[in-house]
């Protein structure tokens, strides 16, 4: 049997990581019971309606697992392979949103196309495409990252250009966490800290100048500076969050007790699920679910030491920046809500209510235990032999002695 084989067979025996998985099943299961109560009372009593959400959130998680499924059997050669083709499949679909008569508009934002009645999300998927891609970009040009053209300027295009279809629709929540993991994974790769840091200061300028450039953004910038400066307006969202944030203090007032979800706090399923916790079940509630994102962030990048140990850097680098896009979002979600950060809408990965959002993260999820498995699938490495010792010469039979 080869050495390869029984790594594959000890691999499906061990089974997938337990750490992971459990952390999965928790944020899945937190989510549908804080999508349950942040979503049952915001319209009348009727069940179809109180139950809608839950149905529907119950619905997407079916298709996500099953999404799931397919995604951790997938061969990262093959997902390796097809990473610019995935790439380019999801620019075109953000193109698409742009159209006349095709995107449709929400919000004042065109980021949902409507396929039989079904909206879907193309930023969300573009989120795992760019992951994928540049997980294969940092692989293929690892030995010459050291060069600023090839480590920061061509990766800088790349992610420049999904960023600029992202801020047409405006989406410019999505292009900022993109940028985050890009940047996140340039560096775990290894690109020269001087290089890293030029391309971090130009990359925060341009996002600055963009977001002064729109009065929106600018309403919401000085919004986050003094919400109570304008609670009606521009501070509104702001201030109902705080407000949730100050009633639930520590252990909160009580799963489903929240009062701010009753018409006060917008989107409280989605942008603002962070809130409903932190005021139904305290600041506890938070940190146990900051807790269950580093976990998750902890195993991918086990994962990731563990590939880039076997040279198997794509499967490597594709860990760590699922497991930064996960926690990069979660933690710009919380510091929304919070008010550490400018108003934006992000989801909470795997928590938050919506189809797009929880079948993307289930994606990411799949393509983690890929990883996982690939690494504990491949053979360890032997070491190499040492040049072998040179043939002695051949002893030559000794003179005979003459007899005395």
């Amino acid at each position: 049997m080869t050495a390869t084989l029984q790594a594959r067979r000890a691999a499906a025996a061990a089974g997938p990581d337990r750490i992971l998985v459990v952390t999965v099943a928790a944020l899945l299961s937190g989510g549908i019971v804080m999508v349950f109560s942040a979503s049952i009372a915001t319209d009348s009593a009727t069940l179809d309606t109180n139950f809608g959400p839950l149905l529907r959130q119950l619905a997407h998680l079916g298709l996500g697992l099953a999404l799931l499924g397919l995604c951790a059997r997938l061969k990262l050669d093959w997902l390796q392979r097809a990473s610019r083709m995935l790439l380019l499949a999801g620019m075109a679909a953000l193109v698409a949103v742009l159209l006349p008569g095709v995107g449709v508009e929400v919000n004042g934002s065109l980021r949902w196309l409507e396929f039989g009645g079904v909206r879907v999300q193309p930023s969300e998927a573009v989120k795992i495409a760019a992951v994928i891609y540049f997980a294969d970009y940092f692989a293929r040009k690892y030995e010459q990252l050291h060069r600023f053209r090839v480590g920061v300027i061509n990766a800088g295009l790349a992610a420049g250009a999904i960023g600029f279809l992202l801020l047409l629709e405006p989406d410019f929540g999505a292009a900022t966490v993109i940028a985050a993991t890009v940047a996140g994974m340039m560096f775990i790769a290894g690109v020269k800290l001087w290089h890293f840091c030029a391309g971090i200061g130009a990359a925060g300028g341009l996002l600055t100048a963009l977001a002064w450039m729109e009065p929106y953004r600018v309403k919401r910038l000085l919004a986050h500076r003094d919400p109570w400066a304008d609670p009606f307006d521009g501070g509104f969202q702001l201030v109902q969050a705080l407000i949730a944030i100050g009633r639930g203090e520590w252990f909160g007032a009580g799963l489903g007790n929240s009062i701010q979800k009753l018409f006060y706090l917008p989107h409280a399923a989605t942008d603002f699920l962070a809130a409903v916790i932190a005021e139904e079940l305290g600041a506890a509630g938070v940190f146990a679910a900051l807790l269950l994102y580093a976990a998750l962030l902890w195993r991918a990048f086990a994962i990731g030491r563990r590939g880039l140990a076997q040279g198997h850097r794509f499967a490597a680098f594709l860990a760590q920046g699922i497991g930064l896009l996960f926690t990069l979002q979660a933690a710009v979600h919380i510091g929304v809500n919070t008010g550490l950060l400018p108003t934006k809408g992000l989801t909470l990965p795997l928590l938050s209510y919506g189809g797009s959002s929880l079948l993307s993260s289930m994606a990411a999820v799949g393509l983690l235990f890929a990883a996982d498995r690939h690494t504990r699938a491949r053979p360890p490495k032997l070491s190499s032999p040492g040049p072998a010792p040179a043939p002695s010469p051949p002893s030559l039979p000794s003179p005979a002695r003459g007899r005395s």
